[in-house]
């Protein structure tokens, strides 16, 4: 990937905003570019890429497009003059690097939703394309970008607590993201959403662990797991195909529909069309929506989701050190946890809490150890502010500026990736799995 000191590329000079053109015009590509609304002297969106006619109108209208900027595919863009620095791809995951390959070929540089690819053959193609091109592509590990974890980060490299030993990281996806994404939603069978629940859900943790070893690259892998609760085996009884239209024990159960997307108000961007465009339903249309022919009505016990309920990854790296990631499906409360063991100290603490503690030896009369708190002011943002973090940072990339120690360019991104891939092969084929050296590919 190029890089201020290795690339031959110019840079966008900073006297202007870095021009976008949004492909794939979804929840998470229109809240990387809101960045353009807080920021229009940085960020200027000048187009979109998107099939859906009424989703192509609204980002329209949302931004000030002119129709000669509105594009029904990437090859219509490609095709066109290029009038743009960059693109924001937030598609769905099995489209990813069939989108990004020609945008790089075409002289655009990328901002991509992760997981990059569904694929480890995919991941390398466009690492390949990237490097050959000459352009950047920042993929969207936003919990980097988070001040929590990259305080932690900054205490690893100042070497606060020594070699780092071993990491345990835990993703607890509360019952109510679980029964919406992974189980009535866009990623719960793995052939239409393209990516097991461990890449689509925690590609961000096993991420992180890779990106807390440095250069220290993961070389063993294994994994188990499978999908326990949301069968049609396990529905109780009284329930039926859809909550509110035949379902007898819809008023008790912890997975209405009609609590969870009308009297909670809980992931609206997801239940209904274009709501992150302004779009909003009725409260009838809403009703009328979930007992007809919205998936996010549907009974979670007889949806056609394949993908787990639960997943834990074990890691070994080159120096010896090793890493375990815990995927647990339907909690009450969502939360990340992370505790890293050095040779001098250790760290724990939870993302949502906002803080963590820096535990040592302490060998004085009356004491085993000693504690530091350390305390962040985490926005209540998704991803814990990260999001448009990483919109500046690739920015600044663009510009040929130093780029934030979270950076996330694709080469510092696919070992996480390796990771993932080789968990579900080793999950599926019930075996350890070695991970190839990226500098032999």
């Amino acid at each position: 990937m190029p890089s201020p000191a290795t690339s031959s590329r110019s840079f966008l000079p900073a006297t202007r905003p870095v021009q976008a053109v949004i492909v794939g015009a979804g929840h998470r590509s229109l809240l990387y570019a809101s960045y353009a609304k807080a920021h229009p002297e940085e960020l200027q969106i000048v187009g979109v890429v998107e099939p859906d006619p009424i989703r192509r109108r609204l980002t329209a209208n949302r931004f000030g497009l002119p129709e000669d900027t509105l594009y029904a595919s990437v090859e219509e863009l490609v095709a066109a003059p290029k009038r743009a620095d960059a693109v924001i791809n937030g598609t769905m995951d099995t489209f990813h690097v069939a989108t990004t390959v020609p945008l790089l070929k075409a002289g655009y540089d990328v901002l991509l939703e992760k997981p990059i690819g569904v694929s480890e053959e995919e991941v390398l193609e466009l690492y390949r394309t990237a490097k050959a091109c000459d352009r950047v592509v920042l993929i969207c590990h936003v919990l980097r970008y988070a001040p929590f974890y990259a305080e932690i980060l900054k205490r690893i490299a100042n070497g606060d607590i020594g070699e780092v030993v071993a990491i345990q990281t835990e993703e607890n996806v509360s019952y109510h993201h679980m029964a919406t994404a992974f189980v009535r939603g866009k990623w719960s069978n793995l052939q239409e959403g393209g990516s097991s629940m461990l890449m689509q859900k925690c590609c961000h943790d096993l991420d992180l662990i890779a990106w807390m070893k440095g250069d220290v690259r993961p070389v063993k892998v294994s994994s188990f797991g499978s999908l326990s609760q949301f069968r049609a085996d396990k529905a109780p009884e009284g329930s039926g195909t859809r909550c509110v239209a035949d379902c007898r024990i819809e008023a008790d159960c912890t997975y209405s529909a009609r609590k969870m997307y009308i009297e909670q108000k809980l992931w609206g961007p997801y239940a209904w069309d274009n709501m992150h465009l302004g779009d909003v339903p009725t409260e009838e249309q809403k009703l009328e929506s979930l007992r007809t022919n919205n998936p996010y009505g549907r009974c979670v016990w007889r949806c056609n989701n394949d993908v787990v309920d639960h997943q834990t990854v074990m890691i070994e790296f080159e120096d010896g050190s090793t890493a375990s990631h815990s995927l647990t499906g339907a909690t009450a409360k969502g939360c990340r946890t992370i505790h890293i063991t050095g040779t001098k100290g250790e760290i724990s603490g939870s993302l949502e809490d906002g803080s963590f503690k820096l535990r040592y030896p302490d060998v004085r009369a009356g004491h085993t150890f000693k504690e530091e708190t350390v305390e962040l002011n985490v926005s209540r943002d998704m991803h814990g502010g990260g999001d448009l973090r990483l919109v500046a940072d690739f920015i600044r990339t663009l510009r040929g500026e130093t780029p934030s120690l979270s950076s996330t360019s694709l080469d510092k991104s696919i070992y996480g990736h390796q990771i993932g891939f080789s968990a579900d092969r080793g999950r599926l084929e019930n075996r350890i799995v070695e991970i190839e050296d990226l500098a032999r590919i």
